[in-house]
């Protein structure tokens, strides 16, 4: 699989980062999902989000990314609180793949993002390159192995070329090989300069990936470490019965 270049993806001009949420909530009816959070994702290493399930990791990436708005409080990217987001993108557990081949899946993707015709052939054989997919790219987009489909759901993510990349449990129904693969693609795109903002049930891939750790229970952040602090000497209760495969409720 092919490597990216450091600094690759970087942009000129203004960041999306850092990501800052102010007391921010998002409630769905008589329904807190996130209560009051505050939060800062600076550049660096990738920034991965651990907790029990409906601890409210899928929506603060959806948050983050601007696909949902905040009930209360604030989120700005870069200290700005609204932008056309065209410097984030996002991949989810289950991406949808277009009837289209493997080739035009990430083709539509530069051509939605304003790639003139004439580059995307190109650029799209080096996105199939980077994710391991290029001897693929006449089949048939929805034929592909899950781990390919996401393979090629984070190819058409990088087509956008983006500053930050949201990740929701990009291997939560893949087997070992095929969660390598993925992981290799996102530690790949990681040392390029793209942030990485990963949700994940898996504690192993978290450490494999993580720079810092955000852990969450029922909508809360309760701790926000570097992982190795998080890993060894958890600050919190909550976090070190999580860590020992208690139930967390």
């Amino acid at each position: 699989m092919a490597k990216f270049a450091r600094g690759e993806w970087m942009h000129a001009g203004m960041s999306d980062l850092p990501i800052s949420l102010d007391a921010a909530t998002v409630r769905a009816g008589a329904v807190t999902i996130l209560d009051g959070i505050s939060l800062s994702i600076s550049p660096g290493e990738p920034t991965l989000l651990v907790g029990p399930n409906g601890s409210g990791k899928s929506t603060l990436i959806r948050l983050g990314m601007g696909l949902i708005e905040a009930s209360a409080g604030r989120v700005q990217w870069g200290g700005r609180t609204a932008d056309d987001g065209k410097r984030r993108a996002m991949v989810f557990q289950r991406p949808v793949m277009l009837r289209r081949t493997v080739a035009e899946n990430v083709a539509y993707a530069l051509a939605s993002r304003g790639i003139p015709r004439g580059e995307r052939a190109g650029r799209t054989s080096a996105l199939l390159e980077r994710v391991g997919l290029a001897q693929l790219s006449d089949r048939a987009a929805r034929r592909l192995s899950g781990g390919e489909q996401q393979r090629l759901a984070l190819a058409r993510a990088l087509a956008r070329d983006p500053e930050v990349l949201f990740l929701d449990e990009p291997t939560a129904s893949l087997d070992p090989a095929a969660t390598k693969a993925v992981e290799d693609i996102v530690r790949a795109t990681a040392t390029s300069g793209v942030k990485i903002v990963m949700a994940t049930h898996d504690l192993g891939q978290a450490r494999r990936l993580a720079g810092d750790i955000v852990f969450l229970v029922r909508g809360r952040v309760i701790e926000h470490a570097p992982a190795a602090r998080f890993f060894s000497t958890p600050a919190t209760p909550e976090a070190a019965a999580f860590l020992r495969g208690d139930l967390v409720i």
